[in-house]
């Protein structure tokens, strides 16, 4: 269930509350005349069931809400409440598997913003997945695809081309075409940094490592694994099982693919460097394919359902 507060002006009330008073999915409605001072008008507080959010949210915004007042949706955890409950029975579906399209943008667009931070995390989970590769350390590689935050654009790009939403994928094709490049660049850096410490060294690299060489050696299990972690990755932010994200990050190879191209690249390994660019053109496709298909799926699935 989530919980919805309005800041409606005094004279788009009335109409608000019609709106929520016909729909079986609203409950805990509460309104405080005249409370909100900025901006200025009529503050309205309901609960909403997942399954039936959307659609509320469409109206609300049809009568131009956000435009001149605000809208802000927030999860409820826990609710103690027979009128919660004979909500939820009301409306088909389960809210485990809504979607709530406007919390999708929302979560997704903030992913997408091309700062120092992105480009810090992006830079360092790399370096960690170069010393993982020379180490031939498949827990090293595992911790860089925790810390890597490219799933982020991934998912903001898949969402974009779902709802034609032209400035969300240029904002997330830019985060993904500066933000890979960049932490390239700075790992095969970091790579001659090192190997001048003499931490670090070709031989290495070209040593055999069978706990790690699958990274720049891409078959098609490559790609099965990267279409099922998309799937997987967008559910797990359209549902409300988001704790299954981090599950999907340590299965899709993007991060320690482009960290190899970046070390093979330092040390002049052109054939791995290829193998691992490769690997990570493979992972990137095959995410965005299943995350559009699966989030087609899901749209085509709640409309029937809303019809219904």
């Amino acid at each position: 269930m989530l919980h919805v507060r309005v800041i409606a002006p005094t004279s788009s009330t009335a109409k608000v509350l019609a709106d929520l008073d016909g729909d079986e999915a609203v409950t805990h409605v509460v309104v405080l005349a005249g409370a909100a001072v900025s901006p200025p008008g009529d503050l309205i507080e309901f609960d909403v069931v997942r399954e039936g959010a959307s659609r509320v949210l469409d109206r609300l915004r049809a009568l131009g809400i956000e435009r001149d007042g605000g809208i802000v949706m927030e999860r409820i955890d826990t609710t103690l409440s027979d009128a919660a409950a004979r909500a939820e029975r009301r409306v088909p579906g389960l809210g485990v598997d809504a979607v709530v399209w406007h919390e999708i943008e929302q979560q997704t667009g903030e992913e997408t913003a091309l700062s120092a931070s992105f480009l810090a995390f992006m830079t360092v989970a790399m370096i960690i997945a170069a010393v993982g590769v020379v180490l031939d350390q498949p827990i090293l590689i595992v911790g860089s695809m925790v810390v890597g935050p490219e799933f982020g654009p991934l998912a903001a790009l898949c969402v974009g081309l779902v709802q034609r939403k032209a400035g969300l994928v240029r904002r997330s094709a830019l985060a993904l075409g500066v933000g890979f490049p960049v932490g390239m660049i700075l790992t095969v850096v970091a790579v001659w940094l090192l190997t001048a410490a003499d931490l670090m060294d070709k031989s290495m690299l070209l040593d055999k490592r069978p706990l790690t060489d699958f990274i720049w050696r891409p078959d098609a299990l490559s790609w099965v694994i990267g279409f099922l972690g998309g799937v997987a990755g967008i559910l797990s932010l359209t549902s409300a099982k988001a704790g299954t994200l981090v599950g999907v990050l340590i299965s899709v190879t993007t991060i320690p693919a482009a960290a190899n191209a970046a070390v093979a690249l330092a040390y002049g390994v052109r054939a791995e460097a290829a193998g691992s660019a490769l690997q990570l053109l493979i992972n990137v496709a095959a995410i965005v394919l299943a995350g559009v298909l699966t989030l087609v799926v899901q749209q085509v699935v709640w409309k029937r359902a809303a019809r219904t």
